[in-house]
């Protein structure tokens, strides 16, 4: 009976997921494999013959490299440009040293070069390279070397990733939490302060004609003159011994501090009609709009005293572009507050759907660009495949934000639902694939090219690691997720996917991935044709 049940995909596939959990979950001196282990039980279940379909493994692959792609699209091109000639290097670092080893097996041992450049594909789990191989060798060995070094490929990413913060002894969570602190320092603490207004040169004057928001970046939120508080509108005059509550990082409130005369402790309640509100944004025709569009203190009398986005306090520019998600604090009078909340959405259920159009409108895009076919010349045509294909659309859909009434984002909570199961999905198909002939190519073939793929697989991470981290000194998250991208390892993002909540290796993986098959299918090729 037991036999039968695993011969049905769907029960051997969450039996796979179900055991990989427990294994994941056992710890060895503080480390464990957490959802990667799935695809080591999956290999087990390969080698006895239980396969997950292939159909399986694809739609796992796609829902978990569009979510990947739609998380890290809004940092990746400000990753790009700050951090991406470094990283860019490291990865032709990993494909070039991949190839080079490659090549210096080849003449120690005398392996021919269809072997050689399947195992290179192997080495790096590349479909790509593995169509590129055989199209330029015309020779079955290409598969069968690809066959021998993708195991290890698979594994030894996942392993060698799980074990770099012992390697380096750091602890990845502190690491995440500076790199966090360092994104807060590029936009200064916001804090509240109360102003008197002493300075004579600016008695009797209007806030518009003192410009103290372009002035100083301070913004006022409440102004009070004779007992009475007001939320100011542009007209607003300046009386001596005014009162003025004001939102800002410590630079502006110095700057107003000069600008007005006097700053004092004392607090500025609001009137009884007054107060301020945090308003959700999840209306998705202001998406995009930039405040200054919005104007919503001459719309409503209401003044935007700071944006909350992704835990971060931005200052509420005229320019900054709102997302969906945003928090605006927001004063002014209650009534006026209300009209405020109908026009930027505050649904807060509404945040929290999922809607699945623009996730299966994004795939579809994804898969038709990654059967494009990009000519460069005669000899070198590349095709960003499946998974270049959706990660690139994902990318630049999530850049995008919105397009017509279509917003390309999902909550976090959806976004991490969709990726953990495309995930599993993935590695269950991945891992009894790849172990339904482990020993039968290892007898087949001896275990020669077997310790060659592994040296392909190990050397260039190795060198990658040394000069990532103690030449360019970049930080164990972008380094793990360059490695995992430079060996074009979707295995490998996952396993440095569960090891933080911090979004830093997705992005530094989505950098570099595309620039890593490009140039491995292209050395591949330079080497069926060159080395003899």
């Amino acid at each position: 009976m037991f036999e039968s049940l695993l011969q049905s995909s769907y029960f051997s596939l969450f039996l796979i997921v179900a055991l990989g959990f427990i294994l994941g979950r056992i710890q060895i001196k503080g480390l464990s494999l957490d959802v990667s282990a799935v695809i080591f039980i999956a290999l087990l279940f390969g080698h006895f013959g239980v396969i997950i379909p292939k159909e399986i493994g694809n739609l796992g692959l796609v829902l978990f490299i569009f979510t990947i792609g739609i998380q890290a699209g809004p940092g990746f091109f400000d990753s790009f440009r700050s951090k991406g000639k470094t990283l860019i290097i490291i990865t032709l670092l990993l494909v070039g040293s991949a190839c080079l080893t490659g090549v210096g097996m080849k003449y120690l041992f005398g392996i021919d070069t269809a072997s050689i450049v399947g195992l290179i594909a192997g080495a790096l789990t590349s479909t790509p390279g593995l169509a590129a191989a055989i199209d330029s060798t015309n020779s079955p060995s290409a598969s069968i070397a690809y066959g021998i070094a993708y195991p290890f490929g698979v594994i030894g990413v996942i392993l060698f990733i799980k074990l770099l913060p012992k390697i380096l002894r750091k602890d990845i969570n502190q690491e995440a939490k500076k790199l966090e602190d360092a994104m807060k320092n590029q936009h200064p603490p916001l804090h509240t302060a109360t102003f008197k207004v002493t300075n004579p040169s600016i008695f009797g004057k209007t806030l518009a004609q003192l410009q103290i928001r372009a002035m100083t970046g301070a913004v006022v939120s409440r102004i009070k003159h004779n007992d009475k508080t007001s939320i100011p509108t542009g007209h607003s005059i300046l009386d001596e011994n005014d009162l003025l509550r004001a939102v800002g990082n410590d630079k502006s409130l110095d700057q107003l501090t000069m600008l007005v005369g006097e700053r004092i402790e004392n607090d500025l309640p609001f009137g009884k009609t007054q107060e301020l509100q945090s308003i959700l944004v999840t209306n998705k025709s202001i998406i995009n709009k930039t405040l200054g569009y919005l104007n919503l203190q001459t719309t409503f009398n209401c003044t935007v005293t700071r944006v909350r986005r992704s835990g971060i306090d931005l200052s509420p520019e005229p320019s900054l572009s709102i997302k969906f998600g945003d928090k605006l604090l927001v004063a002014g009078e209650k009534n006026d507050l209300k009209e405020v909340g109908r026009l930027l959405g505050n649904d807060e259920k509404r945040l929290s759907d999922t809607d699945f159009f623009p996730i299966a409108a994004g795939i579809v895009l994804g898969v038709l660009f990654g059967k494009l076919n990009i000519s460069f010349s005669d000899s070198f045509t590349f095709s960003p495949g499946l998974t270049g294909g959706i990660l690139i659309v994902a990318l630049v859909l999530s850049a995008i934000g919105k397009t017509g009434p279509i917003v390309w984002s999902m909550s976090g909570s959806a976004n991490q639902l969709l990726r953990q199961v495309g995930l599993l999905l993935f590695l269950a198909e991945v891992g009894t694939s790849a172990g339904k002939n482990l020993v039968a190519t290892f007898e087949e073939s001896g275990w020669t090219l077997f310790g060659v793929g592994i040296a392909i697989t190990l050397i260039p991470m190795i060198i990658a690691m040394l000069v990532g981290y103690f030449v360019f000194k970049i930080n164990i998250l972008d380094l793990i997720g360059t490695l995992a991208g430079g060996m074009t390892s979707t295995p490998g993002l996952a396993a440095a996917d569960s090891m933080s909540d911090s979004s830093v290796p997705s992005i530094a993986y989505a950098t570099v991935y595309p620039i890593a098959m490009v140039f491995l299918i292209m050395f591949i090729q330079i080497i069926a044709m060159l080395v003899i």
